[in-house]
């Protein structure tokens, strides 16, 4: 049996990278971490308790008071994020959060938070991690780095599809504004932005549906795997 290893999934917003990255984790019987749900959860809280972003003291004391943890769902085989004991992963979903939770991973101090988290959950390896800086920052060495793209009009779609089900008043202008905000702030900010590592695999997955996304990086994983036992 090959050893574990660490997968860094990168990408933009709403290109799919959690849902690859749950689908992988389930595949091969590794943890999943959703980093992007932890800076979700971190901007629910400090919009629950009225934290001023631009405040580094507010901030540092807000964050002393967060506890993120995952909890395995054993009814639906997934990983849930929980805030402080309560599950939030219907909450950090809603439009308010995905309005400004750029803003809040762009500070130093929540991010420095969040990363010594992420890392402390890849200690053992067996885990697949996305968001925007794991092949970068949290992980630059990772057994295996994937940088996730689609275009704009498709990763809209499939964003908008997810929220309208929640959220009917929901219009597609607003989505597609909501995205592109994101792209730039995710791309422009100082604090670890989102770039693609040197050794990431690039995978568009604009013309590929989940089970055809899943075999190709399950392929990946095998290549990789036969070069770490080589090594």
């Amino acid at each position: 049996m090959a050893d574990k290893i660490i997968i860094a999934i990168d990408g933009h917003s709403s290109c799919g990278k959690s849902t690859l990255a749950k689908d992988l984790a389930k595949e091969l019987g590794y943890r999943h971490i959703d980093s992007g749900a932890m800076y979700r959860a971190v901007t629910l809280y400090f919009l629950r308790n009225n934290i001023n972003f631009n405040h580094a003291l507010e901030v540092k004391e807000a964050l002393a008071n967060i506890t993120i943890s995952f909890v395995n769902n054993e009814a639906t085989g997934k990983s849930e994020i929980c805030l402080n004991g309560e599950d939030i992963a219907h909450h950090i979903r809603d439009m308010i959060v995905a309005e400004k939770v750029s803003e809040v991973a762009a500070i130093k101090e929540v991010r420095q938070f969040a990363v010594a988290q992420q890392q402390a959950m890849g200690k053992d390896k067996g885990i697949v991690m996305d968001g925007r800086d794991i092949g970068t920052v949290v992980f630059p060495d990772a057994e295996l780095k994937i940088f996730m793209t689609a275009d704009m009009d498709i990763r809209a779609k499939r964003r908008f599809q997810e929220l309208y089900e929640k959220n009917p008043n929901i219009t597609y202008e607003e989505v597609i504004n909501n995205i592109q905000m994101r792209d730039y702030i995710d791309s422009n900010r100082k604090e670890s932005p989102l770039t693609q590592a040197d050794d990431a695999i690039v995978l568009d997955n604009t013309e590929l549906d989940k089970e055809e996304q899943l075999k190709k990086v399950l392929q990946l994983v095998k290549e990789c795997n036969k070069k770490v036992m080589a090594e």
